[in-house]
């Protein structure tokens, strides 16, 4: 698979006005305030990855953190990739490249949750699992009737690992 011409790297705090830009240009993603973008790019630098082109435009990031009952645990919240870049592998290796990071530091599972209309994201996920080596669960975390008052989608939790450091290292090559 050919990948474009980006560069991954830990978000900054610089980064929070245009996080909120490429989810706002990503529909159906939810947009946050600017404000929590910025949080997102700062106090959750280590569980983040942004990507920019060339030029220097944020074109994909990956928002997530670890929660404090399951530090042992990255949940991915949001996977916004530009839409001129769909198509090209982006996301896939965002999402392995910061899983790496993570591993590094302690997370040996993987969360986040997908709506059943999702397709994509269950599609980015499952062949994220799948190069990582890794069996997956699910169940729904948030129902349409009890959580959203019936005006959103289920969100089903995908939970994933534990991760192998060998297989880490292994797609490591390659993606370099």
């Amino acid at each position: 698979m050919s990948f474009a011409p980006v560069t991954l790297r830990r978000p900054t705090d610089g980064d929070g006005y245009s996080l909120h830009q490429l989810v706002a240009r990503c529909q159906p993603l939810d947009t946050n305030s600017v404000y929590c973008n910025l949080l997102q790019c700062a106090d959750f630098a280590d569980t983040a990855i942004a990507a920019e082109n060339t030029d220097g435009q944020l074109v994909g990031f990956i928002s997530g953190y670890r929660p404090p009952s399951r530090p042992d645990t990255l949940f991915v919240w949001q996977v916004a990739v530009d839409t001129s870049l769909r198509g090209q592998g982006l996301a896939l290796r965002m999402l392995l490249a910061l899983t790496e990071r993570v591993a590094a530091q302690g997370v040996d599972f993987l969360e986040t949750t997908i709506s059943p209309d999702n397709g994509a994201s269950q599609a980015l996920f499952k062949r994220t699992f799948a190069r990582l080596g890794v069996d997956y669960e699910t169940r729904t975390l948030f129902s349409r009737a009890g959580h959203f008052a019936g005006q959103h989608e289920d969100e089903v939790l995908y939970r994933a690992g534990p991760l192998n450091a060998s297989v880490l290292a292994e797609t490591h090559k390659e993606n370099a």
